[in-house]
């Protein structure tokens, strides 16, 4: 039987207790991202959990689904008018992907996911105002600080960057906005909800959003593909919050948010027993 030569390792942990011992740094090896998925829904009056299941306390990045409590603040701060108000034309220097270089407004902002329109928002708010919204909302970590170095904060910091939030977060969040608790006009609450996309599923009128990013870290040979739908349902007078969360293990080349919407409006009927 060959015999392994075993010199190497010895050798690296004799390098890696002397580092330790002299007090250099040691930079530790981020583990493989794991696929996490959640399925949560709770009711929107009494807050009891009417289904779950995965991992649902693991904050993850907003991405696109940020546009609901931005469309708050907007709305609050008097940026945002009305459903068409304001319609503002793209220019060359927002760099978006072509199916967003055009005019749009709140309606199509939310329906067709444009993130340029989401920065001209936060960078008419200014630093300060948008980072005491998010902070006043109780959003997620609420950390709009952006890449340490970058200063993007303000116009990056939701999509895989500093901000987080859970499926549980989002749940909580989703009440508080029905039950119109959050510290924003009357307004912003009714304007938020009529610019939210619609949907239908077995009876149940569904109005969410998506949100779609890619993450990676030190241990990822491959970009992960990361799907949010969160947003509430209606159906014989009941409504429901929720938020369904898909991590793959894999890039995927589509928009993994459509995919995650797709599946929930599928299954919801079936999770969901009427009585």
């Amino acid at each position: 039987m060959r015999e392994i030569d075993r010199r190497p390792f010895v050798f690296a942990v004799v390098i890696y207790l002397l580092a330790w011992f002299l007090g250099f740094p040691i930079r530790a090896q981020s583990a493989p991202l794991k696929e996490v998925e959640c399925t949560l829904i709770l009711d929107a009056a009494s807050g009891e959990t009417l289904y779950r299941e995965g991992v649902c306390d693991q904050r993850f990045s907003p991405a696109s689904t940020f546009k609901v409590p931005l469309s708050l603040i907007g709305y609050d701060a008097g940026i945002l008018i009305d459903e068409h108000t304001p319609a503002w034309d793209y220019k060359p220097e927002f760099e978006a992907v072509k199916r967003d270089q055009k005019t749009v407004d709140p309606t199509i902002w939310e329906k067709d996911s444009v993130l340029w329109f989401s920065r001209e928002i936060t960078r008419r708010l200014g630093a300060e105002r948008f980072a005491g919204y998010v902070s006043k909302f109780d959003y997620g970590n609420t950390d709009v600080s952006g890449k340490a170095g970058k200063n993007d904060g303000l116009t990056r910091s939701w999509v895989n960057s500093s901000l987080k939030i859970s499926p549980v977060e989002q749940v909580s969040f989703l009440r508080r906005l029905l039950a119109g608790k959050l510290p924003v006009s009357d307004k912003a609450h009714a304007m938020t909800e009529a610019i939210l996309p619609t949907f239908q599923a077995g009876g149940w009128t569904v109005q969410g959003k998506t949100g779609t990013t890619r993450l990676r870290n030190d241990a990822d040979k491959v970009n992960r593909s990361l799907g949010w739908f969160v947003g509430w349902a209606q159906r014989d007078g009941r409504t429901i919050v929720f938020a369904r969360l898909v991590v793959d293990t894999k890039r995927s080349d589509t928009p993994k948010g459509l995919k995650t919407r797709a599946m929930f409006l599928k299954e919801l009927p079936n999770l969901i027993k009427q009585d």
